[in-house]
């Protein structure tokens, strides 16, 4: 996109979407496991690694640890176990080039928290809070529908003065087609006395929080607080139903928050994506992120790269990697990325639709800048920023 002359330095990468990672080293099958959104094995006879996202791995990772590309997973795995685990992460992690990250804290596991992410990666680090995971914390300790929803309200204002963002999977425990408008002090109590009710019961099943006046409430509660608001949207493991993750399903919540000013960032998309360039579009308040997405298309990510930008105004695309447990998902999510963003946008400079200057400015809002702007990274440095200050 430069033109002749000296290559300008890559813009930095703020990873406003992402997971903490695994401490210890992993077998064969459980990094395989890490390479899709099943949670199967693969059928017999055939590997994760033979999907876009394991020949992405391939491709990208064996250089960064001494590796020629394409080489075969038994010698990469092998590579990695002579490393070790923390010199894997140490250098997975800095050759993405992702200098912020905002870690969703809310999935289960011995894994890194954002300190150990930021000090591993030579970045920054901050929190975003899955609010699910917190109403089923508060509920741990609440005998009363009452208490509980006293407790959970402190909850989600506390949580507000510290972390970046909240982070909602309403679309696993529900779907997306929810009614848009918080729930009325009746239902939510009766709503809260059966799902407590169900918990002392001691199924795991009643224990998450899947009841839809919960999550509607729960989701009003992050609005009310004015931070961004993650909304799961588009495919992931078994647990969804795909076709209740439709971002569109989100219109009529999308047109209730928009007096309040909270911005929706919604995360994923595909195959949706379109659909959520669209409401990004078309609504003030809503943003459209790449994350995941990319990483699972693989060597087809500069085509779905461009149809998010097709419509989506380019100060409102967000880059992240959704990367969780294994390193090379930062490393493949942050080197896709960058090669589908520099092809997309050299295309249209030497086709003459764009100036250079143009495509490097859109480069730098969509790697880092959209994402500084709409959490306010340069301006809320708090208690729970981990890393370089």
């Amino acid at each position: 996109m430069s033109g002749p002359g000296p290559a300008r330095p890559r813009p930095p990468l703020v990873d406003h979407h992402c997971h903490g990672l695994l401490r210890g080293e992993p077998d064969a099958a459980a990094f395989e496991a890490y390479l899709t959104e099943s949670d199967a094995p693969a059928a017999p006879g055939t590997s994760y690694f033979d999907t876009q996202l394991g020949f992405a791995v391939r491709r990208w990772c064996p250089p960064l640890l001494g590796l020629p590309p394409h080489c075969p997973p038994e010698r990469y795995l092998a590579r990695r176990r002579e490393l070790g685990a923390a010199e894997v992460t140490r250098r997975l992690l800095r050759a993405a080039g992702i200098t912020e990250f905002l870690v969703d804290t809310g999935l289960p596991g011995d894994l890194m928290g954002p300190q150990e992410l930021a000090e591993a990666a030579g970045g920054a680090a901050r929190e975003i809070v899955r609010l699910e995971h917190l109403a089923e914390r508060v509920a741990d300790t609440s005998r009363t529908a009452d208490s509980f929803l006293a407790t959970l309200d402190g909850a989600v204002r506390g949580a507000a003065r510290t972390a970046a963002g909240f982070k909602s999977v309403a679309a696993y425990r529900y779907g997306l087609d929810l009614s848009p408008t918080p729930p009325a002090p009746a239902a939510l109590r009766a709503a809260a006395d059966r799902w407590l009710a169900a918990r002392a019961g001691g199924d795991p099943v009643a224990a998450r929080l899947a009841d839809p006046v919960l999550l509607r409430h729960l989701l009003w509660s992050a609005v009310r607080t004015a931070l961004p608001l993650q909304l799961h949207t588009g495919f992931g493991d078994p647990d969804l139903r795909l076709d209740r993750c439709d971002p569109l399903l989100l219109t009529d919540f999308i047109r209730a928050v928009r007096p309040t000013g909270c911005p929706l960032i919604l995360l994923h998309g595909y195959p949706y994506h379109r659909g959520a360039g669209y409401l990004a579009a078309v609504h003030p308040h809503v943003y459209a992120d790449v994350g995941l997405t990319l990483t699972h298309t693989g060597a087809r990510a500069g085509a779905v790269l461009a149809e998010v930008l097709e419509v989506a105004p380019f100060g409102k695309v967000l880059f992240s990697t959704d990367a969780y447990g294994l390193p090379e998902l930062y490393a493949v999510g942050a080197l896709l990325f960058r090669e589908a963003l520099d092809a997309t946008l050299a295309h249209w400079v030497r086709d003459g639709a764009w100036c250079a200057a143009d495509a490097e400015r859109v480069a730098a809002l969509v790697a880092a800048g959209n994402a500084r702007r709409v959490y306010g990274l340069d301006s809320t440095i708090t208690g729970n920023t981990w890393g370089r200050p």
